[in-house]
């Protein structure tokens, strides 16, 4: 099937370009970096996107591996150094156990600006996906944790403005960690004198940001978040982006109906008919969870045709698994009853 055309309204204007086309960012080399951080040993490059580069190192002092998150110089912004520092401080803030924690800042001698974070060890949700991987039971189990960081950092003040599969990280064990908060803002620039020098920004990251981010050049709120989200998760379920009229997520996969109106309401284009809150859509998305694993009815048992036979003792068994374990019993002149779950009891 061909893949519908984007209708106008999901497009972003022409003037809106991406991160990397506003910002053209050659990485430095490793060894300039180790020349003018002599405090970290810089290992090699992780990445590079829109927002930077992202380089493995090796902190000397606390022989410790980071990220080392370098930014783009961006010309005519006079006010891009008290914005970094104001932003920097208040992402260091940030202490929560699904967020890249960020442990300094600061400005070299030859005028770069960088951030020392966290090292996560491990990939992030776009490889996963480019992989066909997810099912559907673990991106249930990842959305949440999601929230769990948003309503934390929506909290805190902080909106992230660039929710997409590159920064949700996963670590070896599989924890997931979410990287990058609050630098779409640290990049934009809110003084006028600045606008009337610089192309109309707009940082996030086409198809994942909310329209409101797109008219707007960044003033936008934290329900600009869960559009993105919303995004991310119809990604997750049907490994395909949701471009221009597409269908529910159920019509694209298989996955629950119960999720269709949780996705498709995080992402609609009005704000104000969006989840007002990260919390709402956490409710919503682990009230199908739970249900989907919630063990079947009991298998109703058939009078007994033979004279009656005397009382046997209840069969009990208490599943310990925390997913889906399937458990079984029979008895003496019953059939096999199946429950899954925890605390499934299959009595005679």
């Amino acid at each position: 099937m061909a893949e519908p055309s984007p209708a106008e309204s999901d497009v972003p204007p022409k003037e809106y370009e991406p991160t990397e086309r506003l910002y053209p960012f050659t990485p430095p080399p490793a060894a300039e970096l180790n020349a003018v951080l002599p405090q970290f040993e810089v290992l090699k490059m992780l990445g590079q996107g829109g927002m930077g580069a992202v380089y493995l190192a090796r902190q000397l002092t606390l022989d410790r591996l980071v990220a080392i998150k370098i930014l783009p110089t961006i010309e005519g912004d006079s006010h891009f150094a008290a914005r970094f520092g104001r932003e920097a401080r208040a992402l260091a803030r940030l202490s929560h156990p699904h967020i890249v924690t960020v442990h300094d800042a600061g400005k070299t001698e030859s005028g770069i600006y960088y951030l020392v974070m966290e090292y996560v060890d491990g990939t992030d949700l776009r490889h996963v996906l480019r992989s066909g991987s997810l099912p559907p039971e673990q991106a249930l189990a990842i959305v949440p944790v999601i929230c769990d960081a948003l309503i934390y950092a929506h909290k805190q003040g902080i909106v992230h403005r660039d929710i997409k599969p590159e920064n949700i990280l996963l670590d070896q064990e599989g924890r997931v960690k979410i990287a990058d908060f609050g630098l779409a803002k640290m990049m934009v620039s809110s003084h006028a004198e600045d606008v009337l020098t610089m192309t109309r920004q707009v940082l996030g990251t086409p198809y994942y940001m909310a329209p409101e981010q797109a008219r707007s050049g960044g003033a936008v709120d934290h329900r600009a978040d869960i559009y993105a989200l919303g995004v991310v998760f119809y990604e997750m379920l049907t490994g395909e982006l949701p471009r221009g009229n597409f269908p529910p997520p159920s019509e694209r996969a298989s996955v629950d109906r119960r999720l269709d109106p949780i996705v498709m309401r995080s992402m609609a284009s009005d704000p104000d008919q969006r989840y007002q809150a990260v919390s709402e859509l956490k409710t919503d998305v682990e009230r199908v969870s739970t249900a989907s694993q919630r063990p079947p009815p009991p298998v109703p048992i058939s009078a007994p045709t033979a004279a009656p036979r005397p009382v046997e003792p209840v069969f009990s068994l208490t599943c310990s698994s925390t997913y889906s374990t399937r458990c079984s019993v029979s008895g003496r002149g019953i059939g096999p009853v199946e429950g899954r779950g925890p605390g499934t009891r299959c009595r005679s």
